[in-house]
């Protein structure tokens, strides 16, 4: 006898974002530019001698301020952070209570042209959500390669469309 399990109620179904793709950083608006300039410059203060590859990231509050970070790597990884956590953290500790408005990341290599745009790794995405999820805001990102084409993506969420958030924890 074989057995055949039953499936009830089992569904296909998908998960979409939907982005805005600028040609180049001329594109976007005074602010959005302004701020991509800002990740650009903090990618050269990162310190990536073993990857060779400097990402950087500011971070517009909704007080106007903006933050800056860049990766910084260590010999015993993966004790370094990444650019994006540098910058949201240092935001959230600098403006306690103020809510996220945009984040920019732009990386660039001495090794490799960087022509596309580079996104926040898994481990600051859920980081970042939690901001999100914190302030019941959408923080919107601009991703850039050293140069070419901006991404921008309305939401963590859209980046991270299953992510954990507090909720999901248990309660002790």
């Amino acid at each position: 006898m074989r057995f055949v399990p039953v499936i009830c109620g089992m569904k296909n179904l998908s998960l979409t974002i939907d982005y805005i793709e600028y040609d180049s950083i001329d594109e976007l608006n005074a602010e959005d530019k302004s701020l991509m300039q800002k990740a650009q410059e903090a990618a050269n203060t990162a310190y990536a001698p073993y990857s060779n590859f400097s990402v950087g990231a500011a971070v517009l509050l909704e007080n106007g301020v903006i933050v800056k970070g860049s990766n910084q790597e260590n010999a015993a990884y993966p004790s370094g952070l990444c650019a994006e956590r540098v910058a949201v953290f240092s935001a959230a500790a600098q403006n306690p209570g103020v809510a996220f408005k945009t984040i920019a990341v732009t990386a660039k290599s001495s090794k490799i042209a960087v022509e596309n745009p580079v996104g926040p790794c898994g481990s600051c995405r859920q980081a970042i959500s939690e901001y999100e999820v914190l302030y019941n805001k959408p923080i919107r990102f601009l991703l850039m390669g050293e140069r070419g084409k901006v991404l921008e993506i309305k939401d963590v969420k859209s980046l991270l469309p299953l992510r954990f958030e507090g909720k999901d924890a248990f309660n002790f």
